[in-house]
């Protein structure tokens, strides 16, 4: 005589999805997500490969910014120095046109701007993580070095190219101004100006002193209006980032609409689930031995 198992298909069905529910309810938990293979929501899967490409971008742009300001924030460092040193020029360029001066005390002020001058190479040859940023497009080596035969006295080994770097969708924001044009520019030659009063002092030329401070003193101004490209792209950067922190939140909260999961409400499916099973586990306990008794009759 066979066990009739009619009577037990509704409790072994009802076994079967309390464990398969505990099962998807502890992946649940386990990860965060509602769709944890394709399977379980093609549609959502779909949009939230989508979103991981968008939040994949986003963070590279962060990243930009981030290595961006840090540059900017060199580089500006670096022209603030400058102004110190062009500002020590002026006043020892005043001093040597003094009249009253002896050729010695001169040729004393003379040394003080050339250790200004070798400051100002120094300056000039500024690194940002391995990278020169003020030899235009030519990163690698260092744009400025002292040569005596040039008449500004430095050499430039730079180029007088720029970079850009792409900071957010559509968006990208130059990243350098060339050494040639900050140092050397038309408008104001810092390193010219200082080799011109190194030379005048050298000479005690007071007339000469006095117009070679001139040109120090233009150069400063040159100089400030160039180091305005590096606070305005600071500015930029700052509003830039600002975007893009609220992007990331927004794409997140667009991948936890996809594919999160309610923890409090999983929780207690899961619990749920744990007393459903024991129920249908309890209720073939009784079942099954009174079907043995019944086969053994």
């Amino acid at each position: 005589m066979r066990v009739n198992p009619n009577y037990t298909p509704d409790i072994l069905t009802d076994l079967w999805q309390s464990q398969a529910q505990e099962q998807t309810d502890i992946q649940e938990l386990a990860t965060g997500q509602r769709v944890n293979v394709p399977s379980d929501d093609p549609e959502a899967a779909a949009a939230d490969v989508q979103n991981h490409a968008l939040q994949s971008q986003t963070d590279q742009y962060v990243q930009n910014t981030t290595d961006l300001e840090g540059m900017f924030q060199t580089a500006d460092s670096a022209l603030s120095s400058v102004v110190t040193a062009l500002n020590q020029a002026i006043s020892l360029g005043v001093q040597g046109a003094n009249g009253d001066l002896s050729s010695s005390d001169q040729q004393a002020i003379a040394e003080q701007v050339q250790a200004l001058q070798s400051q100002m190479v120094q300056l000039g040859n500024t690194s940002y993580e391995g990278s020169y940023v003020f030899g235009g497009t030519a990163t690698q080596s260092a744009p400025f070095t002292l040569d005596s035969t040039q008449p500004s006295g430095v050499s430039y080994n730079g180029n007088t190219g720029v970079n850009s770097v792409e900071i957010a969708q559509g968006s990208s924001i130059q990243t350098n101004l060339p050494g040639s044009q900050v140092f050397q520019g038309a408008g104001g030659n810092v390193m010219g100006s200082l080799q011109q009063l190194i030379t005048a002092l050298q000479s005690g030329n007071t007339t000469n002193i006095g117009t070679a401070t001139t040109q120090v003193s233009t150069a400063l101004g040159y100089l400030s209006q160039q180091r305005v490209f590096y606070g305005s792209a600071v500015n930029q950067l700052n509003n830039n980032q600002s975007d893009l922190q609220q992007e990331q939140v927004s794409l997140q909260t667009q991948e936890n609409s996809l594919v999160g999961v309610d923890m409090a409400t999983v929780a207690t499916e899961l619990s749920q689930a744990q007393t459903a099973q024991s129920a249908t586990l309890a209720a073939l306990a009784k079942i099954i031995p009174q079907s043995l008794l019944d086969y053994l009759q």
